[in-house]
């Protein structure tokens, strides 16, 4: 470059190039900071107003350790549940994985005395192999999640009640060793030990989904399948990974409902399938609207643990929790489609500092 001629015919030598201004990250509008942390505020007031209305039961410890407590499972099903939906498929078969996994976990205990660390490791890589299992129907034998996974959890459910032959694994007079229960029934400071779990279950996630590759190339998969197949994301490859790690968290919920429960009931995962889909839609309207996340789906179980602990001091009917879990259900599909509808409008994507676009296809679902 010349150097730059003056008024008095010297020269002087060019300026340097100015930096480029930093790009300042949007703001959010009103609107959207209500839409990513409303559902937050509404478990903040929740517990304010059942509190008002129950002062000496619901603000207590005793109380929010067994909210803790008895919602960790229901927690850790919805986490499990929330990872195909990242990818645009549904496993209907974790209540069936969830009712084996804790039976399978008492009978290796009981009937065939393995130690406890041995017979939770191989349900766990048995819940792994299921998912794949899941995983490899919905992607090669391209059946619809809903139908195939439906299957696979009917026969998860036969395979329960032949290896119970109906009746409840009852542990002997002994019962079962005292390390393994404390998987359930320990705490750590002052709180209940499986909400720890929630947490940091909850961290992996987030920090899988939101920080590494893996996690956007399964948000691309769940937004549109083909545009991630012109880009070279392999994705049946990471589709029957989301089934796998489904499977593991919820086998994990198998052996933490035995510890809770020391008794097996062949039925008891089908009255948990509800709930876990209903904290994992519903978590998609919080923090991160119109997607599947490991946060919002805390955020979502909360709000569900907060409402039914306070219905259920307030002195209502058994058949209030069914109610409130499928109006919940309803609500919280149609949040979900209405934001993810308004994500995809015109000019929706390219304000938004953290969206992805591959070619057509937008990030978010």
């Amino acid at each position: 470059m010349s150097d730059e001629p003056t008024d008095d015919g010297t020269t002087r030598p060019p300026s340097p190039p100015s930096a480029p201004r930093p790009r300042s990250r949007p703001s959010r509008s009103p609107g959207q900071f209500i839409g990513a942390y409303g559902l937050l505020a509404l478990a903040v007031l929740l517990f304010l107003v059942f509190s008002l209305v129950l002062p000496d039961t619901f603000p207590t410890l005793d109380n929010i350790s067994s909210i803790l407590s008895n919602q960790s499972v229901p927690a850790i099903l919805a986490l499990g549940a929330m990872v195909p939906i990242v990818t645009g498929k549904f496993d209907l078969s974790i209540g069936y994985l969830l009712g084996l996994a804790h039976v399978v976990v008492l009978q290796l205990i009981v009937s065939t005395g393995w130690p406890w660390p041995l017979a939770c490791s191989v349900v766990l890589v048995g819940g792994a192999v299921v998912g794949v299992v899941n995983g490899v129907v919905v992607e090669f034998a391209r059946i619809d999640s809903f139908i195939a996974t439906l299957g696979t959890g009917s026969v998860l459910y036969a395979v329960t009640g032949w290896i119970t032959g109906g009746t409840r694994v009852v542990p002997g007079p002994d019962g079962l060793p005292p390390a393994f229960t404390d998987l359930y029934d320990s705490t750590f400071l002052g709180l209940p030990v499986p909400a720890f779990y929630v947490l940091a279950l909850t961290f992996v996630l987030w920090l899988l989904l939101e920080r590494l590759p893996l996690g956007r190339y399964l948000y691309v998969i769940g937004a549109n399948p083909r545009a991630a197949d012109l880009v070279g994301i392999p994705t049946r490859r990471y589709s029957v990974c989301a089934f796998t790690l489904s499977g593991l968290i919820v086998s994990f919920a198998g052996v933490l409902l035995a510890a809770q429960q020391q008794i097996g009931n062949p039925s008891v995962g089908l009255d948990y399938l509800l709930p876990a889909f209903v904290g994992a839609l519903l978590g998609s309207t919080a923090i991160r609207p119109g997607r599947p996340n490991a946060l919002g789906t805390l955020v979502a179980v909360a709000v569900l643990a907060i409402g039914l602990a306070g219905i259920g001091q307030l002195g209502a009917q058994f058949w209030v929790t069914p109610l409130f879990n499928g109006v919940t259900l309803l609500l919280a599909v149609g949040f979900a489609g209405y934001s993810a509808r308004r994500r995809l409008r015109p000019g929706a994507t390219a304000n938004r500092p953290d969206s992805v676009v591959t070619g057509t296809s937008k990030e978010h679902p």
